[in-house]
Formats: structure tokens, sequence, C-alpha cells
């Protein structure tokens, strides 16, 4: 006869003696577990030929050591034997019960869960979806009444066909922060091949709980020094993000998290109940009518600060950079040497350094909305207009990320545990204009819509860009990644007064990754745009030119004779080589040659478009100090409506090479870049195509 040995785990008050006389139908047998004083209450019987024995463990709020209960309860089952855990919870209060069931799946056991006192909860007007909370929790959910033996039978079976399929993985998720330092343990043991009797995320998860057995088992063998530094950084951050060192509390944080976000998911009421002040703002901010209008009022509110405050700084950035210029010619003379310090390099590390403060600020928004728990709120209250497009509700916290940086947004995907919906999430996160791509725009609106509109303009570029990215992600769903959406729990926390602290170090921490791009990477891509722009030489038609002028008096037939000059030897450049022969790509968008290179070489960063628009048009030395600047020189060379189709294809088309380097590594094949790279041009030369024609009918 087959055996199945259950241990019936929950809080106190929750039914489970009233829940294991109605199964058994028996006396229970009643004695102490071994060395302690604590009850233990025992029943077997046979059921379809199975002989069932259920261990009733003492009531625990929680599995720590706090309280003996505890202790014989977690010590049962960190190190007992048995098959699966029973665990029962009050359907009348689910959201409290749940934090045990979440500290229940950390152990990675076969378990089953108890919905008890549905008849309670039916005279409440608590309803439970209990197949969605089995997906999201990742275990069977069996409705039942202890007092009414309703759904008796049907537990005890599901206990049954548990025992004899395969564990799955527990679905217990934490929030972004919390996994990301999982992954770096696990993959360190996992690189390592690290043997132990738990698999490499339990034991990178009883590492950062600070678990005093493990950390003993472990301090001895060769790995320790190596996984102690990753360790102590991983903690630090937790310190950091939580603004506490006490490693339970944040841990019980993440825990009532997400059992709160299991609950929203799964729990509806039909009689009103007394609110508290989370739930009252809440009914507010995702109001099923109000609240996706006032999130677009926040985000636009953001973008509208971003460029009115942001432009006060960019004027003494400028200022310091046209200086440094001068200074360094005059020191370096105006010939090659002074040339490429100052036109390659100051101008182009300048013109990225010049959009510093719209990126910071655009970060600190973004941190802002994080820190006070504002953004959960609204992964939630997108999820089911996420739906409708094949996305995962989870999808909005990278998409948002990609608003700062494509990179870091890449690498949260990783939450999403569905190879698919990650996937069409990583497609279309390009789409949504990272940090990289607003000094573009703030260059366009302001040249063709005046400072004024431009706040308004960069609002309706960004949503835009969003927008298509929703669609795209439609496209992708339906016919390239197929299949069943997966259920969606978003961690529900607490209003908080935001932490200016984790602010400062979000902000402080992007706007030094994108310094570092310009001091590096940017610097070598800017001096390679100046050496493509002025190389090879045409001596001859230097002399030639230099004859005109010299013939020349005027002033005003001497600086256009220049102009020719400059256009002549940019158009015989590499670099003019390079945009004339793609040039027949870009011409239904209304682009020339310039417009060509400015975005391919904005592959290697975004960044870039701007300081290489500046090595283009920055030609003429002798235009007045009224007109010399790239405002002016792109509102004279570039016609209204193609620089609308040029906006628009840098909102789309490939992000720049260290994300998709990024993106390569997290979808998991460099073959789904080569995707990316053609499915986003496409998208962006038809989008961009579009735009173009549109713009010049209206």
């Amino acid at each position: 006869m087959k055996t199945l040995n259950i241990a019936l785990v929950g809080q106190p008050n929750v039914g489970k003696s009233m829940l294991l006389n109605s199964i058994s139908n028996s006396r229970l047998r009643v004695g102490n577990f071994s060395g302690v004083t604590v009850e233990k209450a025992e029943v077997s019987f046979v059921f379809h030929g199975t002989q069932i024995t259920i261990t009733d463990l003492p009531g625990t709020y929680s599995l720590s050591d706090y309280t003996l209960d505890e202790r014989v309860t977690k010590d049962f089952l960190e190190h007992e034997s048995y098959d699966l855990i029973l665990n029962v919870v009050d359907a009348t209060n689910l959201e409290r019960n749940l934090f045990l069931t979440t500290q229940l799946l950390e152990l990675n056991k076969k378990m089953i869960i108890a919905l008890n006192m549905m008849d309670e909860a039916k005279k409440e007007g608590v309803c439970i979806d209990d197949e969605q909370l089995g997906i999201i929790l990742g275990v069977p959910c069996v409705k039942v009444s202890a007092v009414t033996k309703r759904g008796i039978g049907k537990l005890i079976n599901r206990c049954i066909d548990l025992a004899n399929f395969n564990q799955e993985l527990s679905k217990l998720i934490y929030s972004d922060v919390l996994e990301e330092e999982l992954q770096n343990i696990t993959s360190f043991l996992s690189e390592k091949k690290y043997k132990h009797e738990l698999d490499h995320r339990t034991l990178a998860l009883k590492l950062l709980q600070e678990n005093k057995k493990t950390y003993k088992q472990m301090h001895d063998t060769p790995i320790w020094v190596e996984l102690l530094p990753i360790l102590r950084e991983a903690l630090s951050h937790l310190y950091l993000h939580y603004d506490t060192k006490n490693i339970d509390d944040i841990f019980e944080d993440e825990r009532a998290a997400f059992a709160k976000g299991a609950v929203v998911e799964t729990v509806s009421y039909h009689k009103q109940k007394s609110k508290d002040i989370t739930q009252r703002v809440d009914a507010l901010l995702i109001h099923k009518i109000f609240g996706i209008p006032i999130f677009l009022f926040f985000m636009w509110g953001l973008f509208q600060l971003t460029f009115e405050i942001g432009s006060i700084p960019m004027e003494w950035i400028d200022a310091f950079f046209v200086a440094l210029g001068v200074a360094a010619k005059s020191i370096f003379g105006n010939g090659e040497l002074g040339s490429i310090i100052a036109d390659g390099a100051i101008a182009g590390v300048g013109a990225v350094v010049l959009f510093l403060p719209n990126i910071m600020i655009l970060f600190f928004g973004i941190a802002l909305l994080e820190t006070t728990g504002y953004m959960s709120r609204v992964a939630f209250l997108l999820d089911g207009f996420f739906h409708k497009f094949g996305l995962h509700g989870k999808s909005f916290i990278p998409l948002v990320t990609g608003f700062g940086c494509s990179v870091p947004a890449y690498m949260s995907a990783r939450t999403l545990k569905n190879d698919k919906d990650r996937l069409i999430t990583l497609f279309i996160i390009g789409f949504m204009s990272c940090g990289a791509k607003l000094p573009v725009y703030v260059l366009f609106a302001g040249a063709f819509f005046g400072t004024e509109n431009a706040g308004n303009v960069l609002f309706i570029i960004y949503i835009m860009g969003a927008l298509i990215g929703l669609g795209a992600a439609k496209f992708l769903k339906i016919f390239i990644f197929k299949g069943k959406d997966e259920p969606f729990v978003m961690e529900m926390p607490k209003y908080r007064l935001p932490s200016f602290k984790l602010i400062w170090h979000t902000v402080f921490t992007k706007s030094l990754m994108y310094l570092k791009k310009a001091g590096t990477f940017i610097l070598s891509a800017s001096l390679l745009i100046w050496f493509a722009s002025n190389y090879p030489k045409n001596y001859e038609l230097q002399n030639a030119y230099a004859q005109k002028i010299e013939l020349t008096s005027e002033v005003t037939q001497q600086a256009m004779l220049a102009n020719e000059l400059n256009a002549a030897l940019l158009e015989q450049s590499f670099l003019g080589k390079v945009g004339k022969f793609t040039q027949p790509f870009f011409a239904p968008l209304g682009f020339d040659w310039k417009m060509s290179v400015a975005l391919e070489t904005g592959l290697a960063a975004k960044e870039i478009v701007v300081s290489t628009l500046g090595v283009l048009y920055a030609l003429g030395a002798e235009v007045d100090e009224a007109n010399d600047s790239l405002i002016g020189e792109i509102k004279k060379n570039i016609p209204l409506a193609s620089a609308v189709a040029f906006v628009l294809f840098v909102m789309i088309y490939l992000p720049c090479f260290a994300a998709s380097i990024v993106f390569a590594k997290e979808s998991g094949s460099y073959k789904y870049l080569l995707y990316l790279f053609v499915f986003t041009t496409i998208v962006a030369w038809l989008v961009a195509f579009a735009g173009y024609n549109l713009a010049k009918l209206f």
C-alpha cells in the first residue's frame, strides 16, 4: 500500500484541528514532539488505497525562532521526512495568512493550500479566484470548509495527485533589487559548479537571510573566500535600498508585498470594507477611470520639468565648452591638432555633457515615483491594458526603466519568468525613449517648436514611442511569440515618504554611467567621426578655393566660397561617402547624406547623433555668433517634414552598442540581436515614412 506523509501547517486560529477531524473522521492521537513539551497531533487513515498520515504542526505566524512553537514547526519542516505540506489559510483574512505561505514556498517542497472557512468568506462577500491564486503561487489551491466539509474529498485527491508528480519550482518572486542579488550569487555558484544538498537559488536565499547553519557549513569550504565579497556587496545594496541593516525586516517587507500583490490579483469583495490610508489613496491613484490620466499627468509634469529646469544649467555648460574649445585652439593652433582637440574631442564630449541636467532630472523623477511605491500601483493599473497588447503586467517595470537607459531595462526583464513574455518585452524596450535619445529630441523640439512648446512636444514624442511599442508587442504576440499569457503578480508596498538617500544613489549612479560613456566610448567615437569627416584631404581643391578667396575682396563672397569649400570637402570625406552610399535607403524619408550619417553613428551611442550633427554642421567658423549654433544650422538645413521623420526614426531604431550586447545576453542568443536590428529598422523606416508624408501635408 502506498503511503503519504503530510505536514499540516498554518497560522493560529485558521481551523487546522477542525479540518484534520473533517478529513480523517477519527479522533486525534495526541503526544509531544521529541525533546520538547509542545503538543503533537497526528492522524492516520486509508483513502482510496493510500495510507495517509497527517502531522498537525503548531500554529505559527512565521518560520522564525522567536517562540518555541515556531522553532518546532521550523525544525520539523527543514529536517524531518514528509511528502508534502498542506498549508491551511483563513479565506477571510488571506493577505495576513499568505505571509507564512511565502516562507513555506522558500522551502521548495511540494505543497498544497487549503482555503479554509469559505462559508464565512461567502457571508462576508469575499470572492477568491483559487485557480489564479494557484497559478501565481505555483501550488494548487482548493476551497474547503471544515465546518460544512465542503471540498474535503477534492482536497485529499489533490494531495494524492500532487505526491505522484514531480515537484515544480516555486513561483515566489521578490522585488527586482533582491532578485538581482539572488541572481548574482546563484550565477557564481553555478559557474563554480558548487555542489550542495540545496539547489543554488535556495542556498543563495539562505545566505542573504544570514542563516547561521548555512554560514557554518560554507565557512570552511574553499569557495567561501571568493563568495564573501559578493555576499557583502549584495547585502550592502539591500541595506541601502531598504534603508535598514535588519535583514529580517527586509524579507518581511518582501513577503508582505508579495502576499498583498497576490491578494489584489485574486480577491474581490461584494461588500464594502473599511479602508486604511493606503486603500483610500489607492482608490484614487489606481482608479479604473482616473488612474491612467493621473499617471499621464505625472509623466507630463516630469517631462516639463526635465526641459524647463534643465535648460538653465545647459546654457552654462554650453558656454563652458565653447570657451574650452576656443582656449584649446589658442594653445594648439588652428591646424590639425587644434581642430581634433576642439572640434573633435571637446565638441563631441560637450554635446553629451550638455544634456546631463536633463538626464539627472528625468532619473530623479522616475526614482521618486519608485521609492514612494507609486510605480508598483501603476504596474497593477496597466496590467489589464498591457494584456490587450500581449504584454505581461510586470513588463511595466523594464519598460519604464527603458525611459532612463536600455541597459538596466534589459536586465530588469529577468523578473519575467516566461520566455515569450520576456522576449516580447526585450524587443520593445527600445521603443521607450532612453535618456540618450533625449538630446536629439530636445535639439529638434527647440529648433522647430520653440522653447515654450518644447516640453509638450517632448511629452508627445515619449508617449508616441510607447504606443508604437505596444503595437509592435501585439504584432510580435500574434505572429512571432505565440503562447498563453502568464498570470501577473506585483508587490504592493505601503506608501512611503521618499528616501532621498536612495534617490540620490540612483541618480548619481546612472548619471555617472552616462558620463563614463561620454569620457570613453563616446569620446573615441567623436574622434573617429572627426577623422572620417576630415579625411581624405583634397589639397588641390583647397588650393583652388584658397586662390579664389584671395582674389575676392568682399567678405560676404569670401564666406560663401569658404562654405562651398567645406561642403565639398565633407562630401568627399569618408563620412560623406558612407552617407551617400546609404542615402537611397533614406531618401524617401527626406534625409540628406548628413542625416543618414548621423543615424548610422547613433548605432554606437545615441548621444553621438547630436555630436555628429555638431561636427557636420559647425564648419562655417566665419558665421556670426547669433547664427553659429547647432539649432540654427539644423533649422536652416533640414525641412520640418524631414525633421519629424528623423525624430521618429531615432525613436525606434536599434539601441546603442552597449545596450545591444546586453540585449543579446538577456535574450539568450545573438540571433535575436539580428532579428531586433531587422525588426526595429523596418518599423522605424515605415513610421518615419508615414510621419514625413503627413508632415508635408499638414
